[in-house]
């Protein structure tokens, strides 16, 4: 029984998810089910009135005593309430079955707010205009946006649940180095470059495109002018592409997650449809830097041991002159994953708008807009082409401006008095300059009223305004700051008739990849299920049933494939074994995220037949170990572990570069489940034997 809302200090609803269970229970609540007669409130109703005693208490304490309760259970511990305030906004997530615990809960509220950045930017820096963006006052419109993240929501908890990658929250690439060059010279070539040079592209610049099999990264390109895009924001473009796409192989008929139904909005978006000619591969030139919180491609590529054996999906390889394998015996399909290939393409959907991160003329800027097109090549492989428009220069200036009457704003909250002192600020004077030369430029009656105001206020030498004035003239700025950044990238976004690339051109480049892989296609949805096997390292490492290795800077993952899927069989099986394990697995990094979070960067537990194993270490650029230092400590409310939801491993990298600032700074992690009988001290030999390993063969240039 689970429920998830977003309202307003005055209990207005601005989302909610709930799955079956908590209808249910409302249904009970407001209205006998035998009464069918009778007509039962709006669910929106039913929540507000459910929580608003909870959402009124928690800003009553918090405007009383600066202070308030982030969770509690209800008697009996029953059902167990996380509250989380973020802006205006009061984040509330309710589990009544026991299945999630309070990480679990605060983990789903950042991951939805972080959801919310992406889709609207700058705007959720405003709680009005966030409130317009998330209820519209159009009826339907606010059913299409509700069912989009709820239906993200849904698709997040079965990825999280199923995939190891989502578990961990880092990319796991496909391994094969040869296909993957293959794909790098087609999405250079024909892609960035066919789109880039072409006159019919309406102002926009393709900067990233890569391709998927299933949830696995198979190949990523970017433009020279491209900024390197961060581990959480692909995460969160291959979860867009898993809600538009799901992978029906994932989605297994013995989940016993009791999930809410997955909204059909995205059916009825207008659909493209697809197929063009395409072309033929030229040679490539490759390149990128590694940043250090960075998605860094294409220098570092995963390519851990293959199964021994060269009839192993593992181990294949091209024949002369890149020719895919033919002979039978050298891709085994085995029937069970045959059963996912559909001979037809899905269609593709429409743009979307959606805002990362990314470098603007050299400086940072958080939240930038960009165009992302999915287009889907078959079922389960899909091809994702990042865009920005011409206008992209305006959301840096509208962030400096942000932030520079955000600090502004703190330093009136901390007592900071009007007038000459504020005069004297040091940035003050900047940040007048700039925002005269905004206003200059841009125009507009109300952001000029508005600016007009507030210098009246703070830069009058005769009447000048109290901190309190000056805080109600500073928050009328960053509304219109943000009501600009609204105007200017969501009203006029792709989905809501703005520019974007003609749909010729998206099915000239769709239709060029599937060309590119057709023969690869069946190949790479039996790979996306055995990616890597635990063959290869048992007679290296006997006793070891499993592991993880994750690179945290580059936000990558090594993992043998895992699955209890009664239609997906792997190394383990079919049956309870392979389920099981899994259920050991998410314990083991549910344990690890919880014990980081009290400062420990090393964990040993032994549990019945099994020993679990936890390391996060840091190293330089030549993978020499780094003395390990005392992590900070985090709260209990503070974001969970991880990178969706706060990014945790870029503050941390950030936190130790602090006293190493002549060197790059790297970060891993490694999580072993090994039999109980193996002794501790081979247990930590083999672990940095394996960690050695896999930093070796992660580190081999691909080109």
């Amino acid at each position: 029984m689970k429920c998830v809302l977003v309202a307003t200090e005055g209990a207005e609803v601005l989302f909610y998810w709930t799955d079956e269970e908590f209808e249910a229970s409302l249904r009970l609540k407001f209205g006998q089910s035998e009464n069918e007669d009778k007509e039962l409130p709006a669910l929106e109703d039913q929540l507000s009135t459910l929580l608003a005693p909870v959402i009124i208490s928690s800003m009553t304490m918090l405007e009383k005593l600066s202070d308030t309760y982030t969770c509690f259970s209800t008697e009996n511990g029953s059902s167990l309430y996380v509250l989380h305030l973020f802006g205006e906004c009061l984040f509330i997530a309710i589990n009544g079955d026991r299945s999630e615990g309070e990480g679990d809960l605060r983990q789903k509220l950042c991951v939805l707010k972080y959801l919310f950045e992406v889709h609207f930017g700058l705007v959720t820096v405003d709680g009005q205009l966030i409130r317009k963006e998330l209820r519209p006052p159009d009826l339907e419109q606010r059913v299409q946006v509700w069912e989009h993240f709820q239906s993200l929501l849904w698709t997040y908890g079965r990825l999280r649940e199923q995939e190891q990658c989502f578990a961990v929250e880092a990319v796991e690439r496909l391994i094969h180095p040869q296909l993957c060059e293959l794909c790098i010279e087609a999405l250079e070539r024909h892609v960035i470059q066919a789109v880039n040079s072409s006159p019919e592209r309406a102002g926009e610049e393709a900067l990233h495109a890569f391709l998927l099999v299933h949830s696995k990264l198979l190949a990523f390109y970017s433009s020279h002018n491209a900024s390197p895009l961060r581990p959480a924001d692909l995460l969160a473009l291959i979860l867009l592409v898993q809600d538009l796409y799901p992978s029906e192989s994932t989605v297994d008929d013995d989940d016993p997650q009791p999930s809410p139904r997955k909204p059909r909005s995205s059916q009825s978006i207008p659909v493209q449809q697809t197929w063009s000619p395409g072309s033929t591969a030229q040679p490539r030139r490759s390149s990128g830097t590694t940043e250090t919180d960075s998605f860094s491609l294409p220098e570092e590529y995963f390519t851990p041991a293959p199964s021994p054996g060269e009839q192993s999906s593992g181990s294949t390889v091209w024949l002369d002159e890149g020719t895919p394998p033919t002979d039978a015996p050298q891709v085994q399909i085995t029937e069970d994953s045959l059963q996912t290939l559909v001979p037809h393409s899905p269609v593709a959907s429409r743009p979307r708008r959606i805002f990362l991160d990314a470098n603007v003329k050299e400086n940072h800027c958080p939240m930038v807009p960009h165009t992302v097109y999915c287009l889907p090549l078959w079922p389960g492989i899909n091809m994702v082409l990042l865009t920005k428009g011409p206008s992209t220069p305006l959301a840096l200036v509208l962030y400096q401006l942000l932030e520079g009457f955000s600090l502004l704003e703190k330093k009136l909250k901390e007592g900071q008095e009007a007038g000459n002192t504020l005069r004297s600020y040091p940035l003050m004077g900047d940040l007048r300059q700039r925002m005269d030369k905004f206003v200059k430029n841009r125009g507009g009656q109300e952001i000029q009223s508005t600016w007009l105001e507030f210098k009246s206020k703070a830069f009058s030498r005769s009447e000048p305004g109290s901190s309190w004035e000056l805080l109600q003239a500073c928050a009328k700025v960053k509304r219109q700051l943000c009501a600009i950044y609204r105007l200017s990238f969501l009203t006029t976004a792709p989905g809501r008739g703005g520019p974007h690339l003609p749909q010729q051109l998206q099915h000239q480049v769709q239709a060029t990849m599937q060309e590119k892989l057709m023969d690869w296609r069946e190949f790479l949805l039996v790979k996306s299920r055995r990616n890597v096997t635990m063959v290869s390292y048992l007679e290296d490492f006997p006793g070891l049933v499993h592991f993880i290795y994750v690179d945290r800077t580059t936000g990558q993952m090594v993992a043998p494939s895992l699955s209890s899927s009664k239609r997906i069989s792997s190394e383990l099986g079919r049956g309870p074994l392979a389920a099981f394990i899994k259920t050991k697995v998410w314990s083991l990094i549910r344990l690890a995220r919880r014990y980081l979070q009290k400062g420990y960067t090393t964990l040993l537990f032994r549990e019945g037949d099994f020993c679990f194993s936890y390391f996060l270490w840091f190293e330089n650029e030549m993978g020499y170990k780094l003395q390990i230092i005392e992590v900070p400590v985090l709260s209990d409310d503070s974001a969970s572990i991880g990178v969706l939801g706060g990014d945790y491993y870029r503050k941390l990298l950030r936190y130790y570069s602090k006293g190493h600032p002549a060197e790059a700074v790297k970060c891993h992690e490694l999580l072993a489940l090994h039999l109980s009988v193996i002794p501790t001290d081979v247990l930590v030999q083999q672990a940095s034997e394996l960690a050695r390993r896999l930093w070796e063969t992660s580190h081999i240039p691909l080109l």
